[in-house]
């Protein structure tokens, strides 16, 4: 289905980004993976090669837009073209915003929302400037897509409800170039880095699992599934859709973290210390 795409996805290397890139991978497309941490994008390249695809990957910070140009050509040196940008990369973390830092709220913004404008725009003004359609597309959250935000998760919040924005902005303006760009957002789906920081204990985790209608979290092939669609030629006019993939919940109640309201004190603090330890 995506034999002969050649795309560029951050946050390759781990979680729901290293499901993608296996996924996209073992459908044909070609793929060029960033992040900040190298020895995970080299076991997915790794992982790729063994399955007979090609692969190949570069460190990167994403608020860095200087940076991101540079990883940009070399995606078009490695595979002589890119089609597509999966904005992948994000950060997050639980806190009380009253105690929230300046710092931790920028580093959130610059990763998610910054990050996300930097490789669209990078990609995009080389599709424009060579008259070659693109297509691009962003992870969000439940909570940017149904307009409600979220306690507890404020940065991300803003950050992801810019990244809508900024998709359903563009696929106008951009429309007549012929480049798409839509998103998807995930409601729960277990990945060993973010689900440590945003399941505070068993107890929250099970209390997440039964509060979805379907009593489960999602599964990482549901969602690498949708992907694949929406970047795929049986897609071709969808074009600024947020596509939403988490079971019913954001219907249920909106705000995915609001119920951390019920954590005691002596939580917060146990998991503000661990954070600073970090």
């Amino acid at each position: 289905m995506l034999k002969d795409r050649a795309i560029f996805l951050t946050g390759g290397g781990t979680g729901l980004g290293r499901s993608m890139a296996l996924r996209f991978a073992m459908l044909g497309a070609r793929m060029f993976l960033v992040g900040r941490r190298e020895q995970p994008l080299k076991d997915v390249c790794d992982e790729i090669h063994r399955g007979g695809g090609a692969a190949a990957f570069a460190t990167c910070d994403v608020r860095d837009y200087g940076a991101v140009e540079t990883v940009a050509n070399l995606a078009y040196e490695q595979f002589g073209r890119i089609d597509t940008v999966i904005n992948n990369a994000a950060g997050n973390f639980m806190a009380r915003t009253e105690k929230l830092s300046p710092n931790a709220f920028d580093t959130v913004v610059s990763i998610v929302l910054n990050g996300s404008f930097h490789c669209t725009q990078a990609f995009a003004r080389k599709w424009i400037a060579q008259k070659k359609p693109g297509n691009v597309l962003s992870i969000t959250t439940t909570y940017a897509a149904a307009n409600c935000g979220s306690g507890f998760v404020v940065p991300s919040s803003c950050a992801k409800a810019g990244v809508l924005a900024m998709t359903t902005s563009l696929a106008v303006e951009w429309g007549k170039y012929n480049i798409r760009l839509n998103a998807i957002a995930p409601g729960p789906f277990p990945t060993e880095g973010a689900w440590s920081r945003l399941m505070p204990s068993k107890q929250f985790e099970e209390h997440a699992r039964n509060a979805n209608p379907m009593k489960r979290f999602g599964r990482h092939e549901e969602l690498t599934n949708l992907a694949v669609f929406l970047i795929s030629d049986m897609s071709s006019y969808i074009n600024g859709e947020c596509v939403v993939i988490d079971g019913g919940q954001w219907l249920q109640g909106a705000g995915e973290f609001n119920d951390l309201l019920m954590l005691p004190e002596s939580a917060w603090e146990q998991m503000e210390a661990a954070r600073i330890r970090k």
